[in-house]
């Protein structure tokens, strides 16, 4: 309401423009590579490792017998080291070639009917004698009075002749006139609709020539053998017959498909599997599950579906899904396809410049585990008062069974022995990157997704097991840096080398590069893996995320993440190599990041230069990430004034987030100053006339104390100290 004025005197008002707006979503790391388990070439964000494992499995067995042996793929150890400190990580698995999900139909066991029961009663021909017995004497008359009665489950319908008016043409085909009490209708059509108000009716049609009532069950199978016909509780004619030779075929009919949301080999439910000598993964451990339908009830037409682990017994069940009082009604709210999901994501256009991922299905999905697809719809199954419409439809629910899951497949995927000491230049934990092979191609197609901006909000790249000095694996490393520079908001870390490399020949990877959007480290090191009960090696890219993820949370992103405050590898038992400060020099000078041994410190990152070779602000890593993490916050926080009028109140808006922002920054240690223009000055009427709002801001960012170099001044006794 309008404050009202009246009297002189001094006013005060407070007009807040201090305010921040809604930080954008929590920004991670997007790791891509080879995984036991889950979605193929779909990105998708964890927020924990115990979710991870969960949705991308931890190791896989390798060999058989004596040799073998359980293996993690580096993609694992590197999601648990980021995980660590961080609450966001995007997946990307890779799987190579003909690549599948499993799955298992889950059937109905539908009684059909082979032959439906017949009968025939002679009625007599129109308008013969009265008192004729139609049976013995086919020339005789059904005249007026006479009833013909119809028997079903019990339920007596009777029908009175009678002719109707004018009389019956001689040269017609014999046509009965049926009625009950004061109606009458013509034809035998009314009997047939009264009869098959019961639950198993008849078809009633006339004969040719003589007066034959012609009966067949309406639904074929059995059931309609117990039908019965009177021919007259008030004629002479008396006769009953009963409907026979129907028959029932049982067979099962596809109800459902339960198709596994991971990709892969490992759903196959073998709990017998071994990898033996044809290197598949495994089957039946506890990563693998089934499937089981209980509770079937025909009276409300529901069901349940238990998802159990696949290594649990049946009588130890080890159910880790379940969902309750399903249907086959998609009018229904529990409807399985509304409960459980049955929409999917596939690449198209895979080894293109563009490969795009197309939704497919009608309902998001809630199951952690399988999407469905219904194949029998079972439509207002119930009627108003919740009772069963018509009791064939029972036969299209689900039986009450179990089963796996089958028919999943890694592809053209061959799993090593040992992941550090066998990556080659066509071989990463298993995958071909030889040009033109499927491993290759895979790669490739994750990276090109995640250029989606707008879909995937990331800050930091991740490829484990690609290391530079393999031209195979260079070229998956080209493309990534390449991706990072086009989004511009992502930073890459790369691995020089390999396993057992020297210090010359990672320095020679790092002449290769040339960007300030990636940064190389070295050496390799040691971790335990507490599940396999052993020390591994993996590359700098597997230990680094977690760096770089607690310098985030400790810090921001435009500290370093280096030195011992916050550069720490304290997972990390050993380096593969001491360096020397020499061999520390060497590496610097050639801008790759040294990972450092220090008596009593442990094993910590000790530089912070990304690849750019020119000498500027931004061949150090914590410059970079802060231009990442300002273009973030502004391009999302100012995002909502696209199509606003181009006007000085537009671009007050503008600056009113912006400046709030980077003085926070400020004050966070990330800038010795800055200046936002956004005015009449580069906003000329040519550039309005252009459709264009054009802000400049200049950064001062802050440098990092990388060198501390102290003067020792010896003085002589009683000279003055310098002011």
């Amino acid at each position: 309401m309008a404050e009202k004025i009246v009297s002189p005197g001094v006013f005060t008002r407070e007009v807040d423009q201090s305010f921040l707006p809604a930080g954008i979503q929590a920004i991670g790391a997007a790791l891509v590579g080879p995984t036991v388990k889950g979605p193929a070439m779909v990105p998708t964000v964890v927020s924990s490792y115990s979710e991870y494992k969960q949705i991308f499995g931890d190791t896989f067995s390798s060999g058989s017998g004596v040799n073998e042996n359980s293996y993690a793929y580096m993609t694992s150890y590197a999601a648990k080291e980021y995980l660590r400190n961080a609450d966001t990580l995007t997946v990307v698995r890779i799987l190579a070639g003909d690549y599948s999900p499993a799955s298992a139909i889950v059937s109905s066991s539908v009684t059909t009917g082979d032959e439906a029961a017949r009968g025939a009663i002679a009625l007599g021909q129109v308008g013969g004698a009265d008192g004729v017995d139609p049976l013995r004497n086919p020339g005789s008359a059904l005249d007026d009075g006479n009833e013909v009665q119809i028997t079903v489950d019990g339920t007596e319908f009777r029908f009175i002749a009678s002719d109707p008016a004018g009389g019956i043409p001689a040269d017609a085909s014999p046509i009965f006139h049926f009625s009950t009490g004061s109606s009458v209708a013509e034809g035998l059509n009314f009997l047939t609709a009264s009869i098959n108000n019961a639950s198993i009716g008849v078809t009633a049609a006339s004969g040719s020539g003589f007066a034959v009532l012609a009966l067949t069950a309406s639904a074929a199978g059995t059931a309609g053998n117990s039908i019965s016909v009177d021919t007259g509780s008030g004629a002479l004619m008396k006769d009953v017959l009963t409907l026979s030779g129907g028959t029932n075929t049982t067979e099962a009919n596809n109800c459902f498909t339960l198709t596994t949301i991971a990709d892969g080999e490992l759903l196959n439910g073998n709990p017998n599997a071994d990898l033996g000598t044809n290197q598949v993964m495994p089957s039946g451990s506890k990563d693998n599950f089934r499937w089981e339908i209980t509770g079937r009830n025909t009276n409300k037409g529901t069901f349940n579906l238990q998802i159990r682990r696949g290594d649990d017994l049946s009588t130890r069940k080890t159910v880790i899904e379940q969902f309750n009082n399903l249907t086959l009604d998609p009018t229904t709210t529990n409807y399985i396809a509304k409960v459980i999901g049955d929409q999917v994501l596939t690449l198209r256009d895979s080894g293109t410049t563009q490969p795009f991922l197309q939704l497919s299905g009608s309902f998001p999905n809630k199951s952690r585990y399988c999407r469905v697809t219904v194949h029998r719809q079972t439509y207002n199954y119930l009627d108003s008062n919740g009772n069963v419409r018509d009791n064939s439809i029972t036969g299209s629910l689900p039986n009450v069974s179990s089963g796996s899951f089958s028919g999943g497949s890694d592809g053209t995927v061959s799993h090593p022995r040992k992941f550090y000491d066998e990556i080659e230049n066509t071989n990463t934990q298993g995958f071909n990157l030889a040009s033109g092979q499927d491993a290759r191609t895979a790669y490739e197609d994750a990276i090109a997704v995640l250029k989606n901006q707008d879909e995937y909000d990331i800050n930091l790249l991740l490829l484990p097991g690609l290391v530079n000095n393999f031209p195979n694996h260079a070229a998956v490393i080209s493309d990534a840096v390449q991706m990072c520079e086009d989004r511009g908001d992502t930073f890459a870390i790369i691995d020089p080398v390999g396993y057992g490399s020297t210090l010359t020949q990672a320095t020679t990877e790092a002449e290769t590069r040339d960007s300030n959007y990636a940064a190389m480290y070295w050496p390799w090191v040691q971790v335990p893996d507490a599940d396999l009960g052993r020390n591994v090696w993996v590359p700098p890219s597997v230990v680094l995320p977690g760096v770089y993820a607690f310098n985030d949370r400790v810090a921001a992103e435009w500290f370093a993440p280096a030195g011992l405050n916050r550069g720490g590898l304290d997972s990390v038992i050993q380096a593969e190599r001491k360096l020397t400060h020499t061999n520390r020099d060497t590496l610097y000078e050639s801008n790759v990041n040294p990972l450092a041994t220090f008596p009593n410190q442990g094993v910590c990152v000790w530089g912070q230069k990304t690849l750019q070779k020119k000498a500027s602000a931004l061949d150090r890593v914590n410059v970079r990430r802060l231009l990442i993490a300002a273009k973030k916050f502004i391009a999302s926080s100012t995002r909502f004034l696209v199509f606003e009028q181009n006007t000085a109140a537009t671009r007050l808006r503008f600056l009113n987030i912006v400046n709030p922002y980077l003085e926070s920054v400020q004050q966070r240690q990330g800038l010795f100053a800055f200046k936002v223009v956004m005015d009449e000055t580069n906003n000329t009427p040519d550039v309005i006339d252009r459709n264009q709002m054009v802000g400049q801001l200049f950064l001062q960012p802050t440098k990092t104390a990388e060198f501390i170099i102290i003067d020792f001044n010896i003085l002589p006794t009683g000279a003055a100290f310098p002011e």
